[in-house]
């Protein structure tokens, strides 16, 4: 019996293939989104008066987190498509890690050079050059020390339920996404929302968040499992 399901589900991952390469670009666009203003050290203060103020030091003295997550993954009617669970960890410069454990068990690893993405049950593995891979999103576009003003529209957003909300919309027509929402509360960053170009909308609710922790390196280095299918020609 055991088997039977094991085989079901792995025929329904094959087949929903398509569908997880998009959900990967999805997640890699908006974890890029949040990795390139936590790499650009910027921060945030609720008591900013300038939008822009929001942005100029978030983070700025954290090196190191670790923060559970929820995320949910809305059509253009704003109906639930996929919701996940999982944690995330971040190393600076330029280190992140993502590991998914519901509904399935799947990796996003950076290293500093390459984006991997691990998915057990299809035992695949895809693998690109970081610099390429956060190309489209918003993670180059803000690694810098200061936000450039030029490529985003910033403002900030009446409060709703005790959160502080900040609107980053780029100035490029053809840009992958069409806005970027972060929430805050005294203790800091609890929510984030990226609406693409295609109307949906990618939902990040943070909770045990953790700064300046010390982190085992092995977090950030990816060895593709023997077995296991690797894609990718840039690999290393």
């Amino acid at each position: 019996m055991e088997a039977g399901k094991s085989w079901l589900r792995r025929r329904q991952r094959i087949k929903e293939g398509v569908f997880i390469k998009n959900f990967y670009r999805s997640r890699l666009g908006f974890q890029g989104a949040l990795l390139g203003i936590i790499l650009s050290g910027l921060a945030f203060t609720l008591s900013a008066e300038e939008p822009g103020d929001h942005l100029e030091t978030f983070l700025q003295k954290t090196h190191s987190l670790r923060a559970e997550f929820q995320q949910i993954l809305l059509d253009e009617r704003n109906q639930p498509l996929e919701e996940s669970k999982g944690v995330f960890f971040l190393q600076r410069p330029g280190k992140f890690r993502w590991d998914y454990h519901e509904p399935f068990s799947q990796t996003i690893v950076a290293d500093g050079e390459h984006v991997w993405f691990y998915d057990p049950d299809l035992a695949q593995v895809t693998v690109k050059n970081q610099g390429l891979a956060l190309g489209d999103t918003p993670a180059l576009l803000l690694s810098g020390k200061r936000l450039p003003a030029e490529n985003f529209s910033i403002s900030n957003l009446p409060s709703d339920n005790h959160l502080a909300w900040v609107e980053l919309r780029p100035r490029d027509k053809e840009a992958a996404f069409e806005r970027l929402l972060l929430a805050f509360d005294d203790d800091g960053l609890r929510q984030m929302e990226l609406h693409d170009s295609f109307g949906r909308t990618t939902r990040l609710v943070f909770s045990k968040l953790e700064i300046n922790l010390s982190l085992d390196p092995s977090l950030f280095v990816f060895t593709p499992p023997p077995g296991a299918d690797v894609i990718g020609g840039d690999s290393p």
